[in-house]
């Protein structure tokens, strides 16, 4: 950690590093004794929030999954993340090729066979219709698992969240927004899914062709949470490819598994669901909000409707003044919005930053997200508890 007051004080810090932590919050640490005497008619304004969120540290590693590794050798030549994915005799297959970080990108169309795979057997992944419908109190990924009857040592959890399409934090949001009480007979679910650049969802997601299939058929798990309910996704963001601009992407059913005799590979399986599909927007929300509109208006033919949920994942609010424009669009419009964050200090800001322009309080309060990216795996750390997509919090 560098020390709190570096930059904001006359004095230079110390040349050891920053070694004594506030001893309130214990989130800020300096280097030495007289900068966090300076640094404290700065400090404490946050220090009491601070030590809240401190407090609740331990909650975010708390998960029910029972896969493990051993930790690579300090001399592996292999990255963090695919140690992992060798580890699980996934490293370079099916949907965790895109994942990897040790080879060359996915280039070639003869990768597509594999495209929609879990490369997992039948018993390990969400490969068929599942046998019930999703309970009313889903609400955590112990509760996910044992809806899909999944063991606790099945990978899947990682790339339902280590790929950017995050669908049971979109299910979660849609609960929260009190979506589940009011539904009724629906038949079409339309979301507003907004992309930055601080999510960069689009540039390692929809690169080429070959991305795109293996990696957006994790979408296809919203057949299961919303079973006979089509769900369009208009997928909004500035780093959209041009070429990508108003493409659509039907995912009509769910990744497949390994097992050659298994029906999601014959094709029988029920596909009583209606497909998934994605629009792609380039630009930002508040500059294409009134395409999107018309297009909406033109094939629903509700002059009076609206999407149902507005979702911005790891949305970085405080630190792009692009939102404002957004925000301001999001607030005429009257529409449920949710938004990500990475950590919960950043949810504040951010929430700070929502109050100021509407006027109004969150109307959902900063919150954990329960169906948080469960390791983190990356080439300097295993299985830190991660911050990714974390808090939720909406207007």
């Amino acid at each position: 950690m560098e020390c709190a007051a570096k930059g904001l004080v006359a004095e230079p810090c110390a040349g050891d590093g920053a070694h004594r932590r506030c001893g309130i919050c214990g989130a800020v640490a300096y280097c030495s004794r007289a900068h966090q005497i300076l640094h404290w008619r700065v400090h404490r304004e946050e220090c009491e929030r601070l030590a809240k969120q401190m407090s609740r540290v331990d909650m975010l590693s708390q998960f029910p999954f029972t896969f493990s590794m051993e930790p690579p050798a300090q001399n592996h030549a292999f990255p963090t993340r695919c140690f992992f994915l060798q580890s699980m005799k996934l490293h370079q297959k099916g949907l965790w090729k895109p994942e990897c970080t040790c080879g060359p990108e996915v280039a070639s169309l003869e990768d597509l066979s594999n495209a929609a795979e879990w490369n997992l057997k039948s018993s390990l992944c969400p490969c068929t219709e599942p046998e019930n419908h999703v309970p009313a109190s889903l609400s955590s990924w112990e509760g996910y698992y044992h809806w899909r009857f999944l063991p606790l040592d099945s990978p899947v959890a990682v790339l339902l969240h280590w790929v950017k399409s995050v669908p049971l934090t979109l299910y979660h949001c849609l609960q929260l927004s009190h979506f589940q009480s009011s539904r009724s007979d629906l038949d079409t679910l339309c979301i507003h899914y907004l992309v930055t650049d601080f999510a960069t969802f689009i540039t390692t997601v929809f690169e080429g062709p070959e991305k795109e299939l293996l990696q957006l058929a994790v979408f296809g798990e919203l057949r299961a949470l919303f079973p006979g309910v089509h769900v369009h996704i208009d997928l909004v963001g500035p780093t959209v490819p041009k070429s990508r601009d108003g493409e659509v992407v039907s995912i009509p059913r769910y990744a497949h598994c390994s097992d050659e005799s298994c029906c999601c590979k014959s094709g029988s399986e029920d596909l009583t669901s209606s497909p998934v599909t994605l629009k792609l927007w380039k630009g930002f929300y508040h500059e294409r909000y009134r395409d999107i509109m018309k297009v909406f208006l033109t094939v629903t033919f509700l002059l009076n409707s609206n999407p149902h949920l507005i979702f911005a994942p790891n949305a970085g609010v405080a630190a792009y003044p692009s939102w404002m424009p957004t925000i301001e669009i999001i607030r005429g419009a009257g529409i449920p919005a949710i938004f990500t964050d990475f950590c919960e200090e950043a949810a504040h800001l951010a929430s700070c930053c929502i109050s100021s322009i509407t006027g109004q309080p969150l109307r959902i309060p900063i919150q954990v997200n329960p169906f948080r990216q469960p390791i983190s795996v990356d080439n300097s750390a295993l299985f830190l508890p991660c911050y990714s997509n974390c808090f939720v919090f909406g207007m």
